[in-house]
């Protein structure tokens, strides 16, 4: 229950942190993304102020033998650059380019009646199952069954549990 409730309360406080920066408001943002015309450099600061907060509380949460509603950390394991990790950081910014969503802030923009979020949400969702289920199917035909979706999404990520 307090598991649920710790992501329940961080839900809501980063959902009303977009909503307050903006990130929410596609215009907005492609003002940002538009260096050469009439940029908006206000979303910058949002960045800064979100890489900071995280780079102290980091620091801080770290230095804890374990989480405090965790037996163990899940950190990334991985820090090396492929080719998966630039051809879908390039697909995430063609959207984001295109659309002036990602995904965190448009689910806080679903229940404001717009089409243009329906559009993107349902588009993404797709997106998300497509390369679920496709990295699934490659995973079972290279090893004739071996490696699920779910073991090889871990492995993609770099992500290993780690602590006592």
């Amino acid at each position: 229950m307090k598991r649920l409730a710790a992501a329940i309360v961080s839900g809501l406080v980063f959902g009303f942190g977009l909503t307050i920066s903006g990130m929410g408001n596609p215009a907005k943002v492609l003002g940002f993304l538009d260096v050469t015309g009439n940029w908006d450099p206000s979303l910058a600061l949002v960045l800064a102020g979100a890489t900071g907060v995280t780079i102290l509380i980091f620091r801080l949460v770290l230095k804890r033998q374990q989480p405090v509603l965790d037996s163990k950390f899940h950190l990334p394991t991985r820090n090396d650059v492929d080719a998966a990790l630039v051809l879908g950081a390039g697909i995430f910014g063609i959207g984001w380019g295109i659309a002036g969503f990602c995904p965190g802030p448009v689910y806080t923009t679903l229940l404001q009646g717009r089409w243009e979020t329906w559009v993107f949400f349902v588009a993404m969702i797709t997106g998300m199952a497509v390369f679920k289920f496709g990295s699934a199917y490659a995973a079972s035909r290279r090893s004739h069954g071996g490696v699920g979706g779910q073991a090889l999404a871990a492995d993609r990520a770099g992500i290993q549990a780690v602590g006592p």
